[in-house]
């Protein structure tokens, strides 16, 4: 049962040369706890949905090592040949502050951060929500993620929300009390089969102190909507007005654009439960069909070997580390940073450090040595010719056999370490047909890694600073121009604006005041 299944474009492998390799792609799927090879339910099309974030705040850095894996999957299955459908939601609304259990408790996050001294700057939530969502997209692009092929949003999609949670009335695995309306676990019998949380005592346990509404019949059903008439995100259902609970979001969304069956599901391994058990009850109550036949998980970030908390000074997003120091940024080479969470592999807790991402900038600093000599190319026709070529040629075949094989980062890191080395070896003196092979090897362990290359350009170190005499001249311009807004010489202020324009400069202005970047950088 599809809530309006919606015909959308595909990604493909534009690398004609890796559409040939037809290789086998292993998994660690924790539905079976066991690795598998990837056998898409369409040969050679893989579907697959990953959990984005809930934009009350910037996405951090350990949100962000989830969402890499999910890229990942999407370069290994372009590079094997495959055609991919990808959606990764926003969730902008429905998502508690407790989360940990299968009926939350607890405050709305997005109303929440509305009263926060960021959210100040705020309207609305609408506007908190749409400016977050924006700030979302920049970093994914700064890190180099491929987009999906659709990402949609939870407040776009109350209409299938709204259908489902009829249906699975209307089927009998939900019913309704004065405060929501709740699944009823006992009607889903499989429920537990992804988490392992089976046991009725077990679960009761779990969330007997978060239990709010005395109507629920058991203590372990959880929220398809909340019936609230104050919340500042509001919709009118059936049911009265109110909004939905965060589970069914995302199995309305996925099968909105992937069908009732899919083949792959990610997301980091706080989802297990009680949100992706949740899916799979009431996605597959709705269908009759298996929601996913592949489950992906992400394990947590520790920052210098403990939980990243602001308060102990290691929470970073990822302005926190590329933006330039005038705003409070370190400006580190997003490329390194990106490298840096793939260096552990995603089913290992993983020890971000300043020490690797120090290591993993000179790593970069190499690579765009090599772009500067022999440039990037892009070009679907990939040759590599004689001795040194087909070595090349060589690691990236590595690269590729360890990323088919359960997303084996470290192994394709050493991959490309090994080519890099052996470029730089002889890089004073190439011949045309070697610097032909290099062009090709950059390419491909780019479209597999996403490294070297950033938005159509070669990413060197120096695309990712500010250029400091430029900095000069447009932060005093900055200055004047804000004077000329509180004076409202709105003349003047367009005047400056066009000034920026002239120094190839964008302005932005947000919340936290006017930023600027260099018109086409990142």
């Amino acid at each position: 049962m599809a809530f309006g299944n919606r015909k959308i474009p595909i990604h493909s492998c534009s690398n004609l040369y890796n559409t040939a390799l037809q290789r086998d792609f292993r998994i660690y799927n924790t539905l079976s706890r066991s690795v598998e090879s990837i056998l898409p339910i369409k040969e050679g099309h893989l579907s697959f949905y990953s959990c984005g974030p809930t934009v009350y705040s910037y996405a951090h850095i350990g949100n962000f090592r989830s969402f890499v894996t999910a890229d990942l999957i999407l370069r290994t299955a372009k590079a094997v040949g495959w055609k991919v459908t990808y959606a990764t939601n926003i969730t902008d609304v429905g998502h508690l502050t407790v989360d940990d259990f299968s009926d939350s408790s607890g405050e709305d996050k997005m109303a929440k951060a509305l009263r926060s001294k960021e959210g100040e700057a705020f309207a609305n939530v609408w506007d908190l929500a749409r400016y977050y969502s924006g700030k979302l997209i920049e970093d994914w692009q700064i890190l180099n993620l491929l987009e999906p092929t659709v990402r949609p949003r939870a407040t776009e999609h109350m209409r299938e929300q709204i259908a489902a949670v009829q249906s699975l009335l209307d089927k009998g695995h939900a019913y309704e009390t004065s405060q929501g309306v709740y699944f009823s676990v006992t009607s889903f019998p499989s429920y537990g089969q992804l988490s392992g949380n089976t046991l009725d005592n077990e679960l009761e346990q779990t969330v007997r102190n978060v239990v709010v509404d005395t109507e629920k019949r058991d203590p372990r059903d959880f929220a398809l909507w909340k019936k609230d008439d104050k919340h500042l995100m509001q919709w009118f259902s059936p049911w009265g007005w109110g909004f939905p609970g965060w589970h069914i979001e995302c199995s309305a969304m996925a099968m909105a654009y992937l069908g009732d069956e899919i083949d792959l599901h990610a997301g980091g391994e706080d989802l297990i439960f009680p949100h992706h058990e949740c899916e799979i009850a009431q996605s597959e109550s709705l269908t009759g069909k298996p929601f996913a036949k592949y489950w992906v998980h992400t394990r947590f970030l520790q920052v210098e070997g403990e939980k990243m908390s602001k308060s102990l000074g290691n929470f970073y997003t990822v302005r926190d580390l590329v933006a330039p120091t005038s705003e409070g940024g370190k400006e580190i080479d997003p490329l390194a940073v990106r490298m840096t969470l793939l260096s552990g592999h995603y089913r290992k807790p993983f020890n971000f450090t300043i020490k690797t991402l120090k290591g993993n900038v000179k790593h970069r600093e190499r690579l765009a040595e090599i772009v500067s000599v022999v440039g990037y190319s892009d070009s679907a026709n990939r040759i590599y010719e004689g001795d040194f070529g087909h070595a090349l040629q060589a690691t990236y075949h590595r690269a590729l056999d360890a990323m088919t094989d359960d997303l084996n980062t470290p192994t394709a890191l050493v991959a490309l370490f090994g080519g890099t080395k052996m470029i730089l070896s002889k890089l004073a003196n190439l011949t045309a047909t070697e610097q032909e092979a290099i062009r090709s090897w950059l390419a491909d362990m780019n479209e597999l890694l996403g490294v070297i290359q950033v938005s159509g350009k070669s990413a060197t170190v120096e695309d990712n600073r500010s250029d400091s005499s430029l900095g000069v001249k447009v932060e005093a311009l900055l200055v004047e121009r804000q004077q000329a807004r509180v004076d409202k010489n709105w003349g003047r202020a367009d005047e400056i604006r066009k000034a920026l324009t002239d120094l190839g400069v964008e302005v932005m202005d947000t919340p936290e005041g006017a930023k600027w970047k260099k018109i086409g950088s990142l």
